[in-house]
């Protein structure tokens, strides 16, 4: 005999799951297997094109490598990619590729060769995802990912840090001083402020 009180749990958590299945479906995912963003630059894959038409609009360039069935990829996009000031900050200071680790579509690099995202990915030393390489708009006309790269971030960053990466970069402060240094004095800043810093 099933209780009124256990009926209600039960109901909670198969409404809970319901509604989880339903946010899941609702993250678009490519045939590449890949997470989808309205947001993303529609690209014909040519780096230093792609670099002057984003600092031509004063924004920087991101270049992401994903792949399939990659977790932290998920939770890049279910996390990061929902919070709507992380995506307003984002989209007014960058203009994002996304790349896939393993694929094969051509893509001309900095320095004009031509060669698949697979072979990219390995001559830029990319190894894992998410990679993001943040290149900013002063870098235009750059002929290597060596030249023209003001940050890697490699793997998944959590809001806090993942954001902050992009102040880093869309201020100049990697000019002058390290992430590490950049964080800690915002970490300061916010305290002073009163702020609580929400790492999650």
């Amino acid at each position: 005999m099933i209780r009124r009180r256990s009926f209600l749990a039960m109901t909670a958590a198969l409404s809970a799951l319901s509604m989880a299945s339903q946010i899941k479906a609702e993250v678009k995912i490519g045939d590449d297997g890949l997470h989808k963003q309205d947001f993303f630059l529609d690209s014909f894959l040519e780096m230093g094109p792609d670099m002057e038409e984003a600092a031509a609009e004063g924004k920087g360039l991101i270049i992401l490598f994903e792949q399939r069935g990659c977790p932290y990829c998920s939770e890049l996009h279910e996390v990061n990619f929902e919070r709507p000031e992380i995506v307003e900050f984002l989209t007014e200071n960058f203009a994002i590729v996304q790349l896939n680790l393993w694929g094969d579509r051509e893509v001309v690099d900095f320095d004009g060769e031509t060669l698949s995202e697979k072979k990219l990915a390995s001559k830029w030393y990319v190894n894992f995802t998410p990679t993001m390489i943040i290149v900013p708009p002063e870098a235009a006309g750059a002929q290597s990912i060596r030249e023209a790269a003001a940050f890697t971030m490699p793997g998944y960053f959590k809001p806090f840090h993942f954001v902050s990466s992009l102040e880093y970069v869309a201020s100049g402060a990697f000019t002058d001083q390290s992430f590490q240094r950049f964080i800690q004095e915002k970490g300061q800043r916010l305290a002073a402020e009163g702020i609580e810093v929400d790492l999650w």
